[in-house]
């Protein structure tokens, strides 16, 4: 399974809020800005969220985007299927390529694909923004303070 390029956007909008959120609104210009998405993908990707509820807009000079939730409530998981559905590494794992599969109810590869994406839905379903802002924060830590560049 390949997380779609639309996914991976709305991952980082959500991301970006997450960090900031307690801070007020976000404009999308600026979550554009931070996480290289492209302008006018993002707006159509923050009018699905908003329609679903997992981001608040506010209007005005200082208006933009805040996340609904909690960082530490939101999985990727939860996102990833919002935006892309299954996890499954092949569609048999779903049923939608059982019908057309010769090997049907005999597959030797069945059990590998399932298993598969249990070890895939139990990551995402357990890493939550949160986890990913402290990821951030870790590796910005373990950057050596006497790395500079002139």
């Amino acid at each position: 399974m390949q997380v779609s390029q639309k996914c991976q956007y709305t991952l980082r909008a959500l991301f970006e809020l997450a960090k900031r959120q307690g801070n007020g609104p976000v404009s999308a210009a600026e979550i554009a800005a931070a996480q290289a998405i492209p302008p006018r993908f993002l707006e159509l990707i923050l009018h699905g969220l908003k329609n679903s509820g997992e981001v608040e807009s506010r209007r005005g000079v200082n208006g933009g985007y805040v996340l609904a939730g909690s960082p530490d409530a939101i999985t990727v998981g939860d996102i990833i299927r919002a935006v892309d559905g299954s996890s499954a590494p092949v569609k048999c794992v779903v049923g939608r390529g059982e019908r057309h599969c010769p090997l049907r109810g005999h597959c030797a590869f069945m059990g590998l694909w399932e298993r598969a994406q249990r070890a895939i839905e139990q990551i995402y379903d357990t890493t939550t923004l949160q986890d990913l802002i402290d990821d951030e924060r870790s590796v910005a830590e373990q950057r050596s303070p006497l790395e500079y560049f002139v």
